[in-house]
């Protein structure tokens, strides 16, 4: 029976990363080694046996992102499905599921992509004892060997059966007080709920459609009137809008009496707050992690994070620094969850830094801006190799466009004509134009808007390789 590891990157990370929700929540950083999260969640599964490509479950606005870190790391044909809408754990484990359900045998491996194993031997053999579960039709949830009575996470009180290696769940409990999770710890049988699954997709969508039938008839609906749009599987927005919002735990796991639990003990972290990346990272002979360019003077037990300028600290202790593009974050360490409380007031305030970072990522590579004004704006343009630029105008702005990096196939007008570094071009308002690298290097381009209005959505495509209107 093969494996296949369903990858769940939805979730928006605003504990952790400051300041926006959609353009880069943590699983898509490198935060802890050289990889993002989401690749190193990919990686830690060579070695196991009967493995096939994973499928991804993201929002659709991440989804060329997923796809260039999966072609970062040689994964060449995975299957990314999209959610139009966040609509929690159940539909969308659901609907992968429901994707491969004409396999019987599939066996799903339900992962979040922001999630730490540093032991990943004692992860693999965890795999292994619960594969075996699966495979007899249990519902198998993996639950974290406590180190310290925890009140971020929910907990699952297990009793041993006949199995010696796994236990069967008696109670789901949510997340308790300090006072609580010391009873717990004490008792010696209840395990941190990590959110991660193993089960045969058949198994999953009988027992849901017991337990809750609505999450499975709106999903099915959503996955067979889905599209197929370039490599991703587009869900079919309203059929998927209309399930309830319910994670796996409250929709199946809760109800069910066919669920069991894997102890897992392999130094495993959510990473759910910027202190638990202090707490595994390496630290210096002043108690520091520091990441980046950084100079510490007399600081101490502080984590420092300079991930675009040079930082420099002279007589700190216990803090919290994030230096990115968009903002320096700057917290106690005891007071740093609260960004999520600053996002909110971002967001009623409508400020841009709520809802896109500087770099958003593109089909055809990126772009970042360095600059803007009220009539002017600046951006550094990435375009791979072999992409291209929808055929497009504008109608509110000029563009000037300067190559500093590798040859431009541009058209403009009825002209067609390259340009070579240290060349320019003009771009009038209303003019159709596009740019494309044919080149075998990298294409830079140093981009300079000017106009009454900059948003992105003035464009008008003509014609579009990716597919978009």
């Amino acid at each position: 029976m093969k494996i296949v590891p369903v990858i769940l990157s939805g979730g928006s990370g605003t504990r952790l990363w400051p300041l926006s929700r959609k353009q880069h929540p943590k699983q898509y950083l490198p935060l802890v080694g050289n990889k993002t999260m989401l690749q190193e969640t990919i990686l830690r599964l060579d070695g196991l046996n009967n493995l096939a490509e994973p499928i991804i479950i993201c929002n659709i606005e991440h989804r060329f992102l997923v796809a260039e870190q999966c072609q970062q790391i040689g994964v060449a044909n995975p299957i990314i499905m999209l959610e139009p809408i966040g609509r929690n754990t159940a539909p969308a484990i659901a609907a992968v599921a429901l994707q491969v359900l004409n396999n019987k045998d599939a066996i799903l491996l339900v992962l979040s992509a922001d999630h730490i194993i540093q032991d990943v031997s004692a992860f693999h053999k965890a795999i292994e004892v619960a594969n075996n579960q699966a495979k007899n039709g249990k519902l198998v949830t993996f639950g974290i060997v406590p180190t310290d009575a925890n009140t971020n996470y929910g907990y699952i009180k297990s009793l041993k059966g006949n199995d010696n290696d796994v236990y069967k769940v008696e109670e789901f409990v949510e997340k308790p007080d300090l006072k609580t999770a010391q009873f717990y710890l004490e008792q010696g049988n209840y395990l941190w709920n990590s959110g991660m699954f193993m089960f045969k997709a058949e198994t999953l969508i009988d027992e849901l459609t017991i337990h809750s039938p609505e999450i499975v008839n709106s999903v099915n609906n959503a996955v067979n009137n889905a599209i197929q749009d370039l490599d991703f599987i587009r869900l079919e927005r309203q059929a998927f809008e209309s399930s309830p919002s319910d994670s796996i735990d409250y929709a199946l796991m809760e109800k069910s009496n066919n669920v069991v639990v894997m102890p897992l003990d392999a130094k495993w972290n959510d990473i759910g707050s910027w202190n638990a990346l202090y707490d595994i990272g390496d630290k210096d002979s002043n108690g520091n992690v520091i990441k980046g360019d950084v100079i510490a003077k007399s600081t101490s037990n502080t984590y420092i994070n300079a991930h675009h300028h040079m930082v420099v600290t002279i007589g700190v202790n216990d803090l919290i620094v994030v230096d990115t593009p968009d903002v320096t974050f700057i917290a106690s360490k005891d007071k740093s969850q609260e960004v999520k409380s600053i996002v909110e007031s971002l967001q009623a305030s409508t400020r841009d830094e709520s809802e896109s970072h500087r770099k958003v990522y593109r089909p055809w590579g990126w772009y970042d801006s360095i600059e803007t004004g009220d009539t002017f704006q600046v951006k550094r343009l990435y375009v791979k190799i072999g992409a291209k630029l929808s055929l497009q105008s504008h109608r509110y702005r000029a563009e000037h466009w300067v190559v500093v990096n590798g040859v431009a196939s541009v058209v403009k007008g009825d002209d067609s004509f390259e340009l070579k570094k240290g060349q320019s071009v003009y771009i009038a308002v209303g003019e159709k134009h596009s740019l494309a690298n044919k080149d075998n290097e990298i294409l830079e381009i140093i981009e300079v808007q000017s106009g009454g209005y900059l948003g992105e959505d003035d464009i008008q495509r003509f014609e579009d390789i990716y597919g978009r209107k």
